[in-house]
């Protein structure tokens, strides 16, 4: 075994003189120090070069902001289906609540979680196993995927933003998720405690729920149950529905869309996961009964075919997940594999490939956002850039809109949500076929 040696002064002293020998690392420093290192490692050329033009452009207008929140996953899906409602009610700008969507998602996610620990308990799972540990750890944060953001619009519909508004709470969820991640390991402390009496369990789980619904409540409002609608379309016409629940108005401006029947994609690179097969997290999910959080993985270049069909043949957003860190420009909005020369900054040889970057922790998805344009060159076929309708607000980039070069989809888009309909007849067997299952902790089963 090789022991663990600690630095000596002989070996610090070496570092210093080789660091001093060579004038560029100075040089470096300097400039980093000043300016930062993402201004220093700007490719300049390929900044210049990553045009916002695009052969196929979907107006879903102003961008959303999810502020100090992790709800990007259902800001864009939502971004989706607000796009939807505003052609069913001939609208020029129209928004959902997230806070909404949010509300139900957090309440039902403790309900999940109490009753998927209680099951572990009465199993008997240490408390101290890697899984009791992953899962109490990873409690009560805002991330998501498609399938919960259906889950969610399934059960309890939508409303419109002015209905139930952002509360302090919405726009800065750190102070709230950390008065639920409390209770919640409180009533899991209590189950240990209480193992092997099942009814005292139960009764735990029971007034857990109920604490969830009364801190949720105070932080985001009592959401509305029915609601008056009526509104002013773009050509000035009036229109009253009178009074109509949010799954009602779910059903009735975006319902006929099919979102709910969507397919997740995802690229899971590792070779140990054959492409044309179905996985699955265990553990992962928000509303008990709901469809189960699984994707298929397929090829990335049939992930960007279907992406391009949609938006050139039907004219609607796509949902998709990514790595938004590696290569991105925020202030500009841009992401290219290229866009910054960390190594030669640094003369360090970033080499890995998607596959390695997953295997070793260095990339998952962490965010979510809708591709809302494409250039495709003149083959009809070959895609050159992807325009990105993200949720941070219209003070940066493009008024809030990103460019992405087709290399960078490529390395960094894990997932993407699209039709059924669209797959062709293997596929769809193959999600009819049991899924392979990975354990909680899978880097696959990141949220965004």
């Amino acid at each position: 075994m090789t022991d663990i040696t600690p630095l000596t002064g002989k070996t610090l002293a070496a570092l210093r003189d080789e660091f001093d020998a060579d004038g560029t690392n100075r040089l470096a420093m300097n400039a980093v120090t000043a300016a930062g290192i993402d201004k220093v490692a700007r490719n300049y050329d390929r900044a210049r070069l990553l045009q916002r033009r695009f052969s196929t452009v979907i107006d879903n207008g102003e961008a959303t902001h999810q502020d100090r929140s992790g709800r990007c996953w259902l800001f864009s899906s939502l971004n989706v289906a607000r796009f939807i409602a505003k052609k069913s009610m001939n609208l020029k700008e129209f928004e959902f609540s997230q806070n909404y969507a949010m509300y139900y998602d957090k309440l039902e996610r403790v309900n999940y979680f109490l009753k998927d620990m209680a099951a572990l308990v009465e199993a008997g799972e240490p408390a101290d196993s890697r899984l009791v540990q992953h899962l109490l750890a990873d409690v009560m944060g805002d991330g998501g995927q498609w399938t919960m953001a259906m889950n969610v619009y399934k059960k309890y519909g939508a409303v419109p933003k002015d209905l139930f508004p952002e509360t302090e709470s919405s726009k800065n969820t750190g102070p709230m998720n950390k008065q639920l991640r409390a209770m919640l390991h409180t009533a899991v402390a209590h189950m240990f405690a209480a193992k092997g009496d099942a009814a005292k369990i139960e009764e735990i789980v029971k007034d857990a729920v109920a604490a969830g619904h009364r801190i949720l409540t105070i932080h985001l409002g009592e959401p509305p149950v029915s609601f008056d609608w009526e509104w002013t379309d773009k050509d000035g016409a009036f229109h009253r529905d009178g009074e109509i629940t949010p799954q009602e108005f779910w059903a009735k401006y975006v319902g006929e869309a099919g979102l709910e029947d969507y397919v997740c994609l995802v690229d899971d690179p590792r070779q140990e996961h054959p492409k044309g097969k179905k996985i699955a997290i265990e553990h992962l999910g928000n509303v008990a009964g709901g469809d189960p959080t699984e994707y298929l993985n397929v090829p990335n270049q049939f992930m960007k075919d279907c992406v391009r069909k949609i938006l050139v043949e039907q004219g609607i957003p796509v949902w998709f997940g990514a790595d938004c860190g590696p290569m991105m420009d925020r202030e500009n909005g841009a992401w290219a594999t290229d866009l910054f020369e960390y190594g030669k900054v640094y003369d360090v040889d970033f080499d890995l490939d998607k596959e390695q970057r997953v295997r070793f922790g260095e990339s998952a998805m962490n965010h979510a956002m809708a591709f809302a344009g494409v250039d495709v060159a003149d083959d009809g076929t070959t895609t050159r850039r992807w325009r990105v309708e993200n949720s941070w607000g219209d003070k940066i980039a493009d008024k809030g809109y990103f460019t992405m070069s087709d290399d960078w989809f490529t390395e960094y888009v894990y997932e993407v949500a699209v039709p059924k309909s669209m797959l062709p007849a293997e596929y769809q067997q193959a999600l009819a076929e049991p899924a392979i299952s990975l354990p909680a902790w899978d880097p696959m089963g990141a949220l965004a």
